[in-house]
């Protein structure tokens, strides 16, 4: 006791010879000087080293300090507690009672863990004692391997009311109150939701099935609605079924609308209508249980004979769901489902508002993001937006820090298909093709994922690789079955199955789905313009087609948000029109419902007609430079270099065939060659005049 019963002048003057010494007296300590100083408090200086040690620890000024201390300086073993700080804050290690940072660290590093926990614990009952949270002292405690209930239940609390909304912070709450002591089995359930809306399927299936095999597991129904969540995320909806099916009805809860969007996606209308009804109040007058039980009910009323209602309750869900703010798990957001409700309709106008809605609130959180940008991607697609639509696939692939889950790594892939297709450009669509094909082999067919299969039953038969996709199609008829043959759903797949027939020249194949559609068209508007446009597809293959029923046809494609499918429809009958007049006709109807097809200041050159031709090469179409070609026979240039046929160049930019070989006509002369051959390299020299090389 003898080292602390010195004077106080007689320490000060001590410690200030050693700070002296040290070369720490003369302004602001460096770090380093800072931690050395630290290190030398002992001996006579132990009561400094003390109070900043127990500062360090979390404890402030004036006080409560740790009891030990207060004894000490109360008996007078040590200076004052003023004295101690004028000694600390001349060293420079105390400045407004924050110990300096490289000192902090060198006296919590030095210190026996031991210590440094009691004093943690001490403070923890401090706070306690005064009802006051730890706020982020109870994080930095547990990192520090801290191990106290108290801790442990306040991480865990706050975990909980960051859940919802933010969840990737939730996640590191949670792993924090588990480094102090939480249980993992009472936590699980919550972890592994955070995890999910996070993103992290694989940590999100690593907790839930360790959860979901123990005995009478706390806290289920939200388990299963996890796990119910990333089986869908992984494309097996059959299986989030299955996990509804097991918790039972008598545990569903508010969790029945979510077990009626799995069981209905999968086929299983029957045991959707046993756990959900759609006219069903909610459990609770909240906005969330509102949210959710719209989600089902509009799902049910899909299936309906006149589903007009389905949508509009599910954007009603939806914008709930944004006003909540919340990232719950769940099979499928209401605003993915209201877009895919859209999109069948032949609207995706809305379907791209109400997923860029859904984005900006978070609904879903993380692990939404992706499905919500791809299927603004689709909608874009199908308006024809293409650039938009390449937009929207990039913003997706970066949404979150996790790779693609497989549903939304399908969609894309569906997605590289349906723009390389309306391209044109065969090699692009074939390494798009290879792509989805390895896709498909990760997931499973439901209803939610009938348009990407659709495209991918269209260019199946493009390629002639129906045999490849048999399966899948004859699976996504099976559960269009169970539920009755749903109008809504049902019927863009039968468009898709037409078009597949037509390509693949297969009236058998076709019969069926063009009878699915000319029933639907009873109930569905967008069921009658498409079998309209199916008779029309098949007159212009047979050569006998009226160019009015065509263009009418076409134009009501259009007009239910497929303009690309209604130029392509007047664009193949203009390639085969006897009459000139039907001819320019229908050329113009494609070029109203594709203007991507028509190159600037070459309007003219699409008539058909020498003269016109001549016309905008000599004036209006001409745009020279080192390759000497107009702008629009360097596109009938490429075209030629990929190998297209005249008939083949006129459907790709809405010219006939015959303007098509003038076009390829008038380049040889100009260019000199003497065969083709040799009009195929001087095509490639002129179109690299175009793009010269950069030095």
């Amino acid at each position: 006791m003898a080292s602390f019963q010195s004077r106080p002048q007689d320490t000060a003057q001590l410690l200030d010879t050693r700070l002296n010494h040290s070369g720490l007296n003369h302004g602001e300590p460096s770090p380093h000087a800072a931690e050395a100083m630290a290190r030398q408090l002992k001996g006579e200086n132990a009561a400094v080293r003390e109070l900043l040690l127990a500062l360090s620890v979390g404890f402030v000024l004036p006080g409560p300090l740790p009891a030990d201390l207060e004894r000490r300086i109360d008996a007078g073993e040590v200076e004052s507690l003023d004295v101690l700080i004028g000694q600390a804050e001349k060293a420079g290690l105390l400045t407004d009672g924050t110990v300096a940072g490289p000192a902090s660290n060198a006296l919590l590093a030095a210190a026996p863990t031991s210590k440094v926990h009691a004093l943690q614990r001490e403070l923890v009952t401090h706070y306690a004692a005064d009802g006051q949270p730890l706020g982020d002292l109870a994080r930095e405690f547990a990192r520090g391997g801290l191990a106290d209930q108290r801790v442990a239940a306040e991480l865990e609390h706050t975990a909980d009311k960051a859940l919802e909304h933010d969840p990737a912070l939730a996640c590191r709450l949670y792993d924090e109150a588990l480094l102090a002591g939480a249980d993992e089995t009472a936590t699980a359930a919550r972890r592994a939701q955070a995890a999910a809306a996070n993103g992290d399927l694989d940590s999100a299936t690593r907790i839930i099935d360790t959860l979901l095999v123990s005995v009478d597991p706390p806290d289920v129904r939200r388990g299963v609605d996890v796990a119910a969540a990333v089986w869908a995320h992984r494309g097996m909806l059959a299986r989030s079924a299955d996990a509804y099916s097991w918790l039972g009805a008598p545990r569903l809860g508010s969790s029945a609308p979510l077990a009626a969007v799995a069981m209905v996606g999968c086929g299983n209308r029957a045991d959707a209508d046993a756990l959900f009804r759609a006219d069903s109040t909610p459990e609770s007058p909240t906005l969330l249980a509102a949210a959710l039980a719209g989600t089902g009910k509009g799902i049910l009323e899909s299936l309906a004979d006149d589903p007009q209602q389905a949508l509009p309750i599910l954007i009603h869900a939806s914008d709930m769901l944004n006003a909540v703010g919340s990232a719950l798990p769940l099979p499928d957001t209401p605003a993915a489902l209201a877009a895919l409700l859209a999109l069948h309709s032949g609207e995706p106008y809305l379907a791209e508002t109400v997923c860029r809605a859904a984005a900006a609130a978070g609904q879903g959180g993380n692990a939404a993001k992706p499905r919500l940008f791809l299927l603004q991607a689709w909608s874009a697609m199908q308006q024809d937006k293409l650039e938009d639509a390449r937009l929207s696939v990039n913003e997706a692939s970066k949404a979150n820090h996790w790779p693609l889950v497989p549903r939304d790594e399908f969609l894309r892939a569906a997605l590289e298909v349906g723009l390389a297709r309306r391209n044109g450009e065969i090699a692009e669509l074939v390494l798009a093709w290879e792509r989805a094909r390895e896709a498909m082999l990760h997931i499973s067919v439901d209803l939610y994922s009938l348009l990407p299969w659709g495209e991918l039953v269209i260019t199946a038969a493009r390629l002639r690789e129906t045999r490849r996709i048999a399966h899948y199609f004859d699976e996504a008829n099976q559960l269009l079955e169970r539920l009755g043959s749903p109008a809504l759903w049902a019927v863009p797949f039968h468009w898709a199955a037409v078009q597949a027939a037509l390509l693949s020249e297969n009236p058998a194949a076709l019969a069926p789905h063009a009878t699915a559609l000319a029933r639907a068209a009873r109930n569905s508007h967008l069921a009658t313009v498409l079998a309209g446009a199916g008779k029309a597809w098949v007159s212009v293959l047979a050569g006998s087609f009226q160019p009015a029923d065509v263009e009418a046809a076409a134009r009501g494609l259009g007009r239910m948000g497929m303009p690309w499918e209604g130029a392509r429809l007047a664009g193949h009958a203009a390639a085969r029109a006897v009459e000139r007049k039907d001819m320019v006709r229908l050329l113009s109807c494609a070029r109203d419902l594709h203007p991507q097809g028509n190159a600037p200041g070459n309007g003219s050159a699409g008539t058909g007609e020498p003269r016109a031709a001549a016309t905008a090469e000599s004036g209006n179409g001409l745009h020279p430079d080192g390759s000497g070609l107009s702008e629009r026979e360097k596109e009938v240039a490429r075209l030629v270099l990929e190998g297209k046929t005249y008939r083949e160049i006129g459907e790709a930019i809405y010219i006939s065939p015959r303007t098509a070989e003038h076009h390829i006509a008038r380049m040889r002369r100009r260019l000199g060659a003497e065969n083709r051959s040799d009009l195929l390299a001087r095509l490639r020299l002129a179109l690299a005049a175009e793009n010269p090389p950069q030095e």
